[in-house]
């Protein structure tokens, strides 16, 4: 009897230990990694076609913008700008999305809904696991191969202004920061005055090719009040008439570059009906993801984002857009009308090497893979 009660008992133990391992695999996956980056230079374009065609895909596509434009709005949910709130209090931005040169979207943010997993989600174009919740009040550098080290190995000139995460995840690859604690929630204004009081002065400037700002007001009025306050309203005005000025002066100087310019507009995550992030619901997982530019055709009647998509693409697009090497370990894909305005040639080139980098990142991850060469001799 005791024989038997040992061996029910060593079971339940078994059982309880694949339990709790199954667990901790599923939570906290192995995360898709293709060889680290450590300091090497970019990897050289994927081969081009078969000997006895013309073709000078074996050089890097060139930047399709001059100058880019980052402006992430920590907790935007998608109705903010999409809905019945973008209407009323985001009138500059709505005309942009409905009858503006503009391609909009709804991104798809992947749980832990928090920031730091998100700002390397947009920027490496991977998924991060929950571990990064830990890290989340105390990032370090980010050495995984990202969007941000690629802009500086090419020598482009980075100004960040808004939450110091970023400094701490991209140190010394900026030029110019001013970094703001997203510690005092209280603390909805300062906060971002202290990100807009550089714009008048930057905007002027020509000595950067990529702006970034981060502005968390919004974030800290969600969790003081949730999403539902009178004060969501006024900080979604404030923040509509920043991006007013924003696209005015990227139009009036496009007069004095080649190529035109693109401003982004996006959010990290959303947040709930209680005013908090983190988990999976929609208002969570869904934002707004804007492309403005003058390079793209302007659009006649009311448009509305339709489409789906995730927010690692926006890595790749971002890359391609800027002329830089789409980052080792994205699993995101080009969003394929940003490049509307390209030749049908462009485009293929723009998706053999978004597919070259895919195949190559599965194939580093699953031993079994064998490359096939029949889709690079159709491309």
């Amino acid at each position: 009897m005791r024989l038997r009660s040992g061996v029910f008992a060593s079971c339940c133990l078994l059982v309880q230990a694949l339990g709790v391992g199954l667990f901790l695999r599923g939570f906290f996956p192995l995360p898709v990694r293709s060889l680290p980056r450590n300091g090497a230079a970019a990897e050289p374009p994927p081969e081009p076609p078969p000997p006895g065609l013309s073709s000078n895909w074996t050089k890097g596509p060139s930047p399709l913008f001059k100058k880019a434009v980052i402006v992430l709005i920590d907790a935007l949910r998608d109705d903010f700008v999409f809905g019945s709130k973008g209407k009323q209090f985001m009138p500059y931005t709505t005309q942009l999305v409905e009858r503006g040169t503009s391609h909009s979207f709804v991104a798809e943010a992947k749980p832990p809904t928090v920031t730091m997993p998100r700002i390397k989600a947009l920027t490496t174009g991977s998924i991060p696991g929950f571990i990064d919740v830990i890290m989340n009040l105390n990032s370090p550098a980010l050495l995984e191969d990202n969007l941000i080290w690629q802009a500086k190995t090419a020598g482009k000139r980075i100004i960040f202004y808004g939450d110091d995460t970023w400094v701490r995840l991209f140190p010394k690859h900026f030029v110019e920061y001013d970094g703001t604690t997203s510690f005092f929630v209280s603390d909805y204004t300062e906060v971002d005055n202290n990100v807009t009081r550089h714009l008048d002065k930057v905007l002027k400037r020509e000595d950067w090719d990529l702006l970034i700002l981060h502005y968390l007001g919004l974030d800290h009025i969600g969790h003081l009040s949730g999403p539902n306050s009178p004060l969501i309203g006024p900080k979604l005005s404030e923040m509509d008439g920043i991006l007013k000025k924003i696209h005015t002066t990227l139009l009036s100087k496009e007069g004095e570059v080649a190529s035109p310019c693109l401003l982004v507009v996006c959010g990290d995550h959303g947040m709930s009906e209680t005013g908090s992030h983190g988990g999976s619901s929609e208002g969570e997982v869904h934002t707004p993801l804007l492309f403005i530019s003058s390079a793209f055709d302007r659009r006649n009647g009311l448009q509305k984002p339709t489409e789906l998509v995730q927010q690692t693409d926006l890595a790749v697009t971002l890359a391609i857009g800027l002329g830089l090497p789409i980052s080792r370990n994205s699993v995101g894909k080009l969003l394929l009308p940003v490049v509307q305005h390209n030749t049908m040639r462009e485009k293929l080139r723009y998706l053999h090497m978004n597919g070259f980098q895919l195949s190559r990142l599965l194939q580093e991850n699953m031993p079994a893979y064998e490359k096939g060469k029949s889709w690079i001799r159709a491309v």
